[in-house]
């Protein structure tokens, strides 16, 4: 039975001095403790907050997601190569005319309360994640129209599109988690963050206690289909300070935990195995177009930043990063050179603040104050555009507080922000930050060329013509200047020895292990 504490309060560090520890909880009494000395059974791994959502159908933060990729289950999953490899099903065929798919299920299926699962929970998944008032809805759309599903038998659906897109074929059938319909068919509206009861899912583990902003408990799944967990329990702790997760990784009261880049040599230091790893990530400084409305002053704003010292002051070396130029990661196959990049030039700066008329500009930059590395973006961007005669004002706050504001638009308090997204292979996936109206469109962003190219590139199916249509695309978002580009900074895994098993478990963007299931205690 799953133990919850409803109501919501801010985060928690478990500990303010390294005295108190890690197992110390200021509500709900004790969570379950791993010595790290000896096998208990137990892996514990350090998250920074509470999900935004434990809803599959709109669920879109890192922690939310992570959860839920220990919980429930996928029909496939897309590796950082573009392999898909299937999970639920058992095989995945596109029509030779390109506007259906059919997926057939892996027999035996069950939930992890043993009841069958069945080609109408793909449909009923399907169906309701397409809803646009669900919350993410986007990619599930060719134009204006929705993919539709429809089970053909108990273990196949055929996904119908409504017109060729080679953007939808990649998108169907991954990364859409499954839910079941016997649990929540009754349900009538998919858009909260969280469902009643929490967690009934088909992945590695169930989640059987969440005390919130101190930890979530997992226990072994002993439905899943996949090979048994090796760790029975898996615990995510809540903790935002990062010199708190350091000390517990240093004790041994935390297995694992994300490390910054200034941690590394005393991590290793204390014999603690650390893995570097690229997400695909784009780290960036976004602006509230609909605040900031005339694009020269966005332009101008731009040209007074070095992009290479922000970058090494918040990521220390090159080892750590590789500079970004366009709103697609250096890594993707689509990405373009051929677009303005913004080097510093105040020159530049003062003359377009000048054309547009606006003189001692003042604006507000909301950030994860809890983050080292955007205080440090932060702060260089503050001083930096201070020399081009803007003012600065900085307001550190919790994450997930930063887009709930700048998602207000013109109604903001902020006119600028840092953020950063990982959103995989395929370029239309960018689609949902900065179409016109899209669920993920922090920038207030909102041009019909863009919008145009959009479409373009979702059906074209020739590569090279496809690639050419993303190229403009890229250099349009470049021009109206609502996001500068930072870089790729790569994720650090630290991991006390006792853990093994990380590679066969696949260090993996968002999720951090593809499958917690597959570690092990050595």
């Amino acid at each position: 039975m799953l133990k919850t504490t409803r109501r919501v309060f801010a985060p928690v560090a478990l500990a303010l001095a390294a005295t108190i520890g890690l197992a110390a909880c200021a509500q709900g009494g004790p969570a379950p403790e791993s010595s790290g000395a000896e096998a208990t059974g137990q892996f514990t791994y350090v998250i920074a907050s509470d999900p935004t959502s434990l809803n599959p159908i709109n669920v879109a933060d890192r922690w939310g997601l992570t959860v839920t990729n220990l919980v429930y289950s996928p029909l496939a999953r897309v590796e950082g190569d573009g392999t898909v490899v299937n999970e639920l099903a058992e095989s995945i065929e596109p029509a030779e005319d390109g506007l259906s798919v059919t997926v057939t299920l892996k027999e035996g299926l069950t939930w992890s309360d043993g009841e069958p699962l069945t080609a109408d929970d793909v449909v009923f998944t399907y169906t309701n994640k397409a809803v646009r008032e669900n919350g993410n809805a986007d990619l599930l759309y060719v134009g204006d129209q929705p993919i539709t599903a429809s089970a053909a038998d108990e273990r196949t659906v055929v996904f119908t599109l409504p017109s060729v897109s080679a953007a939808a074929l990649s998108n169907i059938a991954t990364e859409t988690y499954i839910i079941p319909e016997h649990v929540y068919g009754e349900v009538t509206d998919f858009s909260v963050p969280e469902l009643d009861p929490l967690a009934v899912g088909s992945g590695p583990y169930e989640l059987t206690e969440y005390e919130r902003g101190q930890y979530l408990t997992f226990e072994a799944n002993e439905n899943y289909y996949g090979e048994a967990p090796n760790i029975p329990q898996v615990t995510l702790r809540i903790v935002s300070n990062a010199d708190t997760v350091k000390t517990a990784l240093q004790t041994g009261e935390a297995d694992a935990s994300f490390a910054t880049p200034d941690q590394v040599s005393e991590l290793e230091g204390a014999g603690l195995n650390v893995s570097p790893y690229a997400e695909g990530r784009v780290a960036y400084f976004g602006l509230n177009a609909a605040k900031l409305t005339d694009p020269k002053v966005r332009q101008a704003l731009f040209f007074a930043l070095d992009r290479e010292e922000i970058n090494t002051g918040a990521f220390l070396s090159e080892d750590y990063y590789e500079s970004a130029s366009t709103i697609l990661p250096p890594s993707n196959a689509f990405a373009t050179e051929d677009v303005e990049t913004y080097e510093q030039d105040l020159d530049a700066s003062a003359a377009l603040l000048e054309e547009a008329g606006v003189a001692d500009l003042s604006i507000t930059l909301a950030y994860a104050g809890a983050d080292p590395a955007q205080t440090t973006q932060a702060t260089l961007i503050q001083q930096q555009l201070q020399e081009a005669g803007v003012t600065v004002e900085l307001a550190g706050i919790e994450p997930a507080a930063v887009f709930e504001e700048i998602k207000k638009g013109a109604e903001s308090q902020y006119d600028a922000f840092l953020g950063g997204y990982i959103m995989g292979q395929d370029p239309d996936a960018y689609s949902l930050l900065y179409r016109t109206g899209a669920s993920a469109n922090y920038f207030s962003y909102s041009n019909p060329a863009t919008d145009a190219l959009f479409d373009q590139g979702a059906v074209e199916l020739d590569p090279d013509a496809r690639k050419a249509v993303y190229a403009d695309l890229q250099a349009q978002i470049a021009e109206d200047a609502v996001m500068f580009p930072l870089a790729d900074n790569l994720k650090i895994l630290a991991v006390n020895p006792r853990i093994g098993g990380v590679e066969e478990a696949r260090l993996v963007p968002i999720y951090t292990l593809e499958n917690f299931g597959l570690l092990t205690e050595q």
